[in-house]
């Protein structure tokens, strides 16, 4: 009996300033999809320009392929999405914070038939080493709040280590360019009635460098984002 084909794999990792961290993440990456056909886009740059460290050279040297945004995280993962040629895509941070061992849980979640699979860190077999009080009370309240609004069963609003389908990609037109991406995602993708599964993910602490997220000011942006989708 021939073997099934394994599916093309897209990952897209926005990055700004990441020298300290990019190589070693896409060594594990590498890793981690040797047994699949795939590519790697980085997404690099923010409101700013793009890294004036070594990140781009370290991620080209590494194989990936480079494309530069000047808007936000949520429109680096639009144009990433966008150039990406992988039956299954999935977005990741650079900052080592998400687990490359957790790709093929992602992976088999599309391939079982899922359109959307995301890294929840509030299942029983999930977590974080690098949420404060007040982000863990500021991501509960949006998960209510989405809930309550679109009768959804979400656990995690606010988490950007995912997976799609293409045809999920197609399906949710994505607008926002800043840290409500992911709350934009959570929300249209119950809104297109396309089957949406959790899965345990463990955050660890950034490795190296300064944290992009602003909590107060993109916790914001989040419930705009809620808002404008209503």
């Amino acid at each position: 009996m021939a073997s099934m084909r394994r599916p093309y794999i897209t990952m897209v990792i926005p990055t700004l300033n990441e020298e300290r961290n990019i190589g070693k993440l896409l060594g594990s990456v590498k890793g981690e999809l040797r047994k699949y056909d795939y590519e790697i886009i980085v997404v690099d740059g923010g409101a700013g320009g793009p890294s004036t460290d070594r990140t781009v050279d370290i991620a080209r040297k590494d194989g990936a392929r480079i494309i530069y945004d000047d808007k936000g995280k949520g429109s680096a993962l639009i144009r990433g999405f966008a150039a990406a040629r992988g039956d299954i895509i999935i977005s990741m941070d650079a900052d080592l914070s998400n687990r490359p061992n957790e790709l093929r849980l992602l992976i088999a979640g599309i391939e079982a038939g899922y359109d959307i699979c995301v890294g929840s860190r509030f299942l029983t077999g999930g977590g974080s080493s690098d949420m404060p009080l007040l982000r863990v009370i500021g991501n509960k309240a949006f998960v209510m709040l989405v809930n309550l609004i679109y009768r959804a069963e979400y656990t995690d609003m606010c988490y950007g280590y995912r997976s799609f389908s293409r045809k999920a990609i197609r399906r949710i037109r994505l607008t926002e360019r800043g840290f409500g991406i992911e709350t934009e995602i959570n929300i249209k993708a119950k809104k297109s009635g396309l089957r949406v599964l959790e899965v345990p993910s463990f955050e660890k602490k950034r490795a190296a460098g300064e944290a992009k997220l602003r909590t107060l000011s993109d916790g914001w942006q989040i419930l705009k984002t809620i808002a404008k989708n209503m």
